[in-house]
């Protein structure tokens, strides 16, 4: 029998419970999709434990990530919560939820699933890669690329192709655990 790893990535209990109950499962409801794209954003520069450690408490001050509460919080709001602890203290990153949440909305008027929309990135379907170390997975791609710049386009903030692509991971899009992974889908 083969010896099977977790992702080298997933170390500690709540790397390796994200690790095994969330990432890289295909995800297609926009809430938690716009939720994802926000926090991907906090965690630019920094460690993605970093905004896991502190995502209940961004789910608390920022009404579970409903995009219509969102989109109503005022300067004053974002403002105090830049002395909140429990988040990421940077301006450009407080404020660029309430931006996203408002690019977000736009996408129901024109009659479109934000769901729709992020998929059509990868046709509609898990890209299934096949890495057997975390050297040969790419900080971005073709896909992540583009995503980053019709988001951009449509006003959202914070979606480089870097940050793209670990979306894309996250919400499963792509399928980015290592062949020797337990959750690479040869091994299930």
């Amino acid at each position: 029998m083969k010896n099977l790893n977790t992702c080298p990535w997933a170390k500690g209990e709540q790397y390796i419970a994200y690790h095994d109950l969330e990432w890289g499962r295909p995800c297609y409801d926009d809430q938690r999709l716009f939720e994802k794209i926000c926090l991907e954003g906090q965690q630019a520069g920094l460690s993605w434990i970093t905004v896991l450690k502190k995502r209940e408490h961004y789910r608390k001050c920022f009404f579970d990530f409903d995009p219509q509460k969102i989109s109503k919080m005022s300067d004053e709001e974002l403002n105090h919560l830049l002395t909140d602890s429990g988040l990421i203290r940077n301006r450009l990153k407080i404020y660029a939820i309430r931006k996203n949440a408002l690019a977000f909305l736009e996408f129901t008027p024109k009659g479109s699933s934000f769901s729709d929309f992020i998929w059509s990135f990868v046709d509609h379907k898990v890209k299934l890669n096949h890495f057997a170390s975390m050297k040969e997975v790419p900080a971005q791609t073709v896909e992540s690329q583009a995503m980053s710049k019709a988001l951009k386009k449509a006003g959202f903030t914070f979606v480089g192709p870097t940050i793209c692509y670990a979306f894309m991971q996250s919400m499963g899009l792509v399928n980015d655990h290592l062949l020797n992974c337990p959750l690479h889908p040869k091994n299930l």
